[in-house]
């Protein structure tokens, strides 16, 4: 693997050297392809040299689902218990969490599984330590959350490029890109909206992966890396958001010094926590619940009082269909109409159909066929 390794940081390294530019583009795009295909082909390798062994089998629950990634001995077990009452292994040394372990966060009427996973390393995506195992959780994960600790504010550079060669994107929207292969024909290219990338830089990087006949749609602005994870194709998009573990150890100059060093490294600000005390785990809870981009919806029965009490948790941007499909498949199939009250409507009682997209708060009846 060492072997492996070098080549690439060699690859990595002329990239790194040569300026961009349309004379070198097609070159540069030959290049990241190639390093893309060496380091999946790593992975795989890894992950099939590792079968047979006893993978984590995590059964997602609750309204949604996250992961606690940082390195060893960062807290982690420590926050999930802050956060959930669960009690997870703690001990002042490394390698604690040896398995997954899952608790539920209640927070403005959401029950949130939250996961405690062994602690990354580098070279986890290539599979080292429990790599394999502890990156395909993270890969179904609703939201992760990176946690740090003011020693190690440069471990999230680690984390993230761990996370990235492991084919998670996070906080990045998935390219909207098509590639139909083809039998002859060459490549062909068409856009809608801005030509970011020419027809010389798509079939170069295409060609590294022996594809010469393709149809190729691009929508939007996209770059050579975006398009490289296309065509390789396994690729996870996930919100994330980071914290820094163990604020109450330190003074604060080097807390304002580390949440700066972390801003710059991450592109926002950290959520400065101390799970052993429990400072700001409450604004952590929001932070979590805002990430997962949350709505309450209120269910009104035809004739009766909206139940206030226990609302209905859905994503942002669900439709009254997606609110049918959560109570019983049977609500789609005997739909008649529905009425809302709230945001997403004009006036209160409005007749909507399967559709209509819902509001924070909106208060909805259901009406089926009988």
């Amino acid at each position: 693997m060492s072997g492996l390794e070098d080549q690439i940081k060699e690859i990595e390294d002329e990239i790194q050297r040569t300026s961009y530019n349309k004379a070198t583009s097609k070159h540069i795009g030959r290049l990241k392809a190639k390093v893309a295909k060496m380091k999946e082909e790593a992975v795989q390798r890894a992950m099939s040299s590792a079968g047979g062994g006893e993978g984590y089998s995590v059964k997602k629950s609750g309204d949604g689902t996250v992961v606690l990634v940082g390195f060893p001995s960062v807290g982690k077990s420590t926050l999930l218990n802050r956060l959930t009452g669960k009690e997870s292994e703690i001990a002042a040394y490394a390698f604690t969490t040896l398995t997954v372990v899952p608790g539920v966060l209640e927070h403005k009427g959401a029950k949130i599984q939250i996961l405690d996973i062994p602690g990354l390393i580098a070279g986890a995506a290539m599979g080292k330590g429990r790599g394999k195992e502890v990156i395909a959780v993270v890969r179904s994960a609703d939201l992760i959350l990176l946690l740090g600790d003011v020693y190690n504010g440069k471990h999230l550079d680690v984390l993230m490029r761990e996370l990235y060669d492991a084919g998670i994107r996070i906080n990045r929207p998935k390219p909207d890109i098509t590639i139909k292969k083809a039998s002859s024909g060459g490549i062909r290219l068409n856009y809608v909206g801005r030509e970011s990338l020419d027809l010389d830089e798509v079939r170069s990087i295409l060609a590294e992966n022996k594809i010469n006949n393709a149809d190729v749609l691009i929508r939007g602005d996209v770059t050579q890396d975006d398009f490289i994870d296309a065509m390789i194709g396994n690729r996870v998009y996930v919100p994330a958001f980071a914290a820094v573990n163990k604020v109450d150890l330190v003074d604060d100059e080097m807390r304002k010094e580390v949440k700066e060093t972390v801003t710059g490294r991450f592109g926002e600000e950290p959520y400065m926590i101390s799970a052993h005390s429990g400072y700001n785990v409450e604004e952590l809870k929001d932070a979590i619940y805002d990430h997962l981009g949350f709505m309450r919806l209120y269910m009104k029965p035809l004739g009766g009082k909206a139940d206030m009490e226990e609302p209905l948790i859905v994503r942002s941007g669900s439709t009254v269909e997606e609110v049918c499909q959560r109570l019983h498949r049977d609500f789609v199939d005997k739909f008649k109409y529905a009425k809302v009250w709230g945001n997403s409507v004009k006036h209160d009682a409005q007749r909507v159909g399967l559709q209509h997209v819902l509001a924070d708060e909106d208060i909805i009846t259901i009406v089926s066929r009988f």
